[in-house]
């Protein structure tokens, strides 16, 4: 009997062959997406403004998705639980984070150890917002305007008290620098959460602070604490009257830089995938109702796509790296 060994060609047919019947699992899976529930992960507690937002887009997504967005809250070390859950899951778009500066950027900074890589376990998707905050202060203090904070920390030096809602968090690094910038050397106070932060401020324990629209606009309108500035490079809208600290003079990184919201899925997600979540997200925050809602709570809408998120995260990177350093935060 004559064996007559296969040809090149007949080789690389087979492994042609043999390589399209192991990629049409994939392209199916890909072609029938989504068919089952999508759990939308909040590395965050219920209720907070994180939590509010993914309710919302979740709704409105499962309506372009025909699939369920369910909201599931994994609270936890500023965020690392959650989203290590999502590194960890299956890259099939079922599950995704909605998570923010600190979960998916900043924490490496911060922690020795971290059980996720950023750029290696997760794939950037569409980032939602922007998140501004807005500078105020206790009305004892003199100072209304960015460069009066300045006078006023350099004048009373050792004698001005910030808070944060925690260590490594965008109020605790923007005090810091202001404080090194000044040689003022002000007190930084960790709170557990931004609510107790702002009522010690109404109270005369701290003099300053960093917080959110949503938590200060009504101690703003009523008195209780005097607005200053606003973080970023543009006015919150719904803070209209409140210049930003860059428009005050107040030039360096650390008062242009904010905080967001975005969403990621974990790594080697097909990118048809990628693209289709991303999709709908845009198509949720273009809804008028989803816009006044999120302005509501201080956040500016960014029309974002994967290849603009990849683009404005390693932008921001080095910046966030270096106030990190320069604040001295470092957590385990």
């Amino acid at each position: 009997m004559t064996f007559r060994l296969p040809t090149r060609r007949a080789l690389l047919c087979a492994t042609a062959s043999v390589a399209t019947l192991c990629a049409l699992p994939h392209a199916q899976a890909q072609n029938t997406y989504p068919n089952k529930p999508i759990r939308m992960v909040v590395p965050f507690a219920a209720g907070g403004a994180t939590d509010v937002l993914a309710r919302v887009l979740g709704q409105k997504m499962a309506a372009g998705l025909g699939q369920p967005v369910i909201v599931d809250n994994k609270p936890g070390a500023a965020g690392i639980i959650g989203t290590d859950a999502v590194a960890k899951a299956a890259p099939d778009g079922y599950t995704i984070v909605l998570g923010l500066s600190n979960s998916l950027m900043t924490n490496e900074f911060l922690y020795e150890k971290l059980p996720y890589d950023t750029q290696k376990d997760l794939t950037l998707v569409y980032q939602i917002a922007m998140a501004p905050l807005v500078l105020v202060v206790h009305p004892s203090v003199p100072a209304k305007t960015g460069a009066e904070v300045l006078k006023y920390v350099t004048a009373n030096k050792g004698k001005v008290a910030y808070g944060s809602y925690g260590v490594g968090a965008y109020p605790h690094l923007a005090g810091a620098h202001m404080s090194l910038a000044t040689q003022s050397d002000m007190s930084h106070v960790a709170y557990k959460g931004e609510a107790p932060m702002v009522q010690d401020l109404i109270g005369g324990q701290i003099q300053m602070a960093y917080a959110s629209a949503l938590v200060a606009k009504p101690h703003i309108d009523s008195g209780k604490v005097r607005a200053i500035g606003v973080s970023g490079e543009r006015r919150m809208s719904t803070l209209p009257n409140v210049p930003t600290l860059a428009e005050q003079g107040l030039k360096d990184e650390a008062y242009r830089v904010t905080g967001w919201l975005a969403i990621a899925v974990p790594a080697k997600t097909p990118k048809p995938i990628v693209d289709r979540i991303a999709e709908e997200v845009r198509k949720a925050t273009q809804q008028p109702d989803v816009r006044d809602r999120v302005a509501a709570m201080g956040f500016e809408i960014k029309d974002s796509s994967p290849e603009l998120f990849a683009t404005a995260w390693k932008a921001e990177r080095p910046v966030w790296e270096r106030l990190i350093k320069q604040s001295g935060a470092r957590l385990e």
